[in-house]
């Protein structure tokens, strides 16, 4: 069974539940804050400017007493010009002028003749029929919140006006601005950071059993993934991948057996049969039974193989000499007349492992080199660094590099190979790949031909 091909965390990019989920939690944080801060500078500089505006009235108000004993008259006409307002001076009363009677009251001219300041540089009298513009210059438009009040003077109705400073308003904001500002970005980080730190450690187990299903294949069905202890939707994902594993192990199990097992009980009628043909008497018909008679002997013998391999039965090992192993078995190989078989064996290749595994290996990748060589198949065996190395080629027409992985696939035969005079039923290349795994070594198809690599024996 092939392995799944399973990209790793790190090369899923954008893809990533982590990265999404991080990404979506700090964007909905940023505009729940940024609402949030929208809002509250609203609020803040609509209750500073109300408090100002009441401000206003209060001192407007204050000032109303005071206003009423001031008269805002033409000013006089003098030889010299004067700028501003003219100092404050006795005022006489209306009829009589005593000198020096109590209560008089001071009169401030203005040049114009329809302001006059008091005391107060916050607070102005106009006339009552005074347009606002005269306060223009006095209280600049989002400088000052300014308020009016209507008073009698014995010149007739005028107003008092008067005025607060919005600086502290606008301080006031300056302070939150300098707050939201830096804090703003700090606590989309730290969202950011938590969201990161926390859906990583939710989706750690999903991890874990991505990678062992990853690692499950045919011949360790045993295995199971870890089932955290969180008692969540995860665990309960862990819970059901394992309780498929069981029904999967279960029913490859008894596939194997079948096989195994129908392979072992064709073995003696195909005997029989086979010895039957080759005693009763000889013709065409009898020529093309024993042939396919002997096709079946193979086809049985390599299930009951690939049975034995699948099971995962643990070879019986011993050190062995693999240019030996591989001399001999390519002797025994039924060869074609006008094929022969060339050897270039370097002495003491030792490795560990099974004679009868390494036997059917070198005889299966040898027969398929006869089979499709054009005049000689070269077998190879020669140590390389810490590796035993078995090369099998041929001088046939070779496998195209899109095919060379599909030939290790079982009963996968190429276009060219299906002739029923070929022989062979797709399986030795597999075995042979099995044989290697279970040695702890490769088999793949080079340019040269079938290159086998097992570990080297240290000793």
């Amino acid at each position: 069974m092939k392995r799944l091909r399973t990209s790793s965390p790190t090369s899923s990019g954008l893809s990533s539940v982590r990265l999404r989920a991080t990404a979506a939690a700090t964007l909905v944080v940023a505009l729940a804050l940024g609402a949030v801060a929208l809002g509250l500078v609203a609020v803040l500089r609509g209750s500073l400017e109300r408090s100002a505006d009441a401000a206003a009235v209060r001192k407007a108000v204050e000032a109303v007493p005071y206003a009423q004993t001031l008269s805002v008259v033409p000013a006089q006409k003098v030889t010299e010009p004067l700028t501003g307002f003219r100092p404050a001076r006795k005022a006489e009363p209306r009829g009589e002028r005593p000198a020096g009677a109590e209560g008089t009251r001071e009169l401030i001219y203005a040049n114009d003749g329809t302001v006059a300041r008091v005391a107060d540089p916050d607070v102005m009298l106009t006339k009552a029929k005074a347009a606002p513009a005269a306060t223009v210059e006095w209280a600049e438009p989002g400088e000052y919140a300014i308020a009016g009040v209507k008073v009698s003077t014995e010149a007739g109705p005028a107003m008092v006006w008067s005025r607060v400073s919005l600086a502290s308003a606008e301080d006031a904001l300056n302070t939150l601005y300098g707050a939201l500002l830096p804090g703003v970005p700090a606590v989309l980080a730290v969202v950011a950071g938590m969201t990161w730190f926390s859906v990583g450690r939710a989706l750690a187990p999903v991890a874990a059993i991505r990678a062992k299903v990853a690692d499950i294949t045919a011949r360790d069905l045993h295995q199971r993934v870890p089932v955290p202890d969180s008692g969540d939707e995860i665990a309960a994902l862990a819970t059901t991948v394992n309780a498929t594993l069981d029904r999967l192990e279960t029913a490859v199990g008894t596939h194997k057996r079948f096989v195994a097992d129908a392979a072992h009980e064709l073995r003696s009628p195909i005997a029989t049969l086979r010895a039957r043909l080759e005693l009763a008497e000889r013709s065409e018909l009898t020529k093309e039974a024993l042939a396919d008679v002997e096709r079946l002997q193979s086809l049985a013998a390599d299930l009951l193989m690939l049975a034995k391999l699948d099971a995962g039965e643990p070879p019986r090992t011993t050190e062995l000499d693999l240019g030996q192993v591989a001399a001999e078995e390519s002797l025994r190989v039924r060869r074609r007349p006008d094929v022969r078989v060339e050897l270039d064996v370097e002495p003491d290749v030792v490795m560990k492992g099974s004679r009868a595994h390494l036997d059917r290996l070198v005889t299966n990748l040898v027969d398929n080199a006869v089979r499709h060589a054009a005049s000689a198949v070269r077998v190879a065996v020669r140590a390389e660094g810490d590796q035993a190395v078995l090369e099998v080629a041929d001088d046939g027409p070779g496998i195209p590099p899109e095919h060379r992985e599909a030939v290790f696939d079982r009963f996968t035969r190429l276009d060219e190979a299906r002739a029923r005079d070929a022989g062979g039923a797709g399986l030795g290349l597999p075995i042979a790949r099995d044989i290697a795994a279970l040695h702890e070594g490769t088999l793949v198809y080079e340019d040269a031909g079938f290159v086998a690599r097992f570990p080297l024996n240290p000793g």
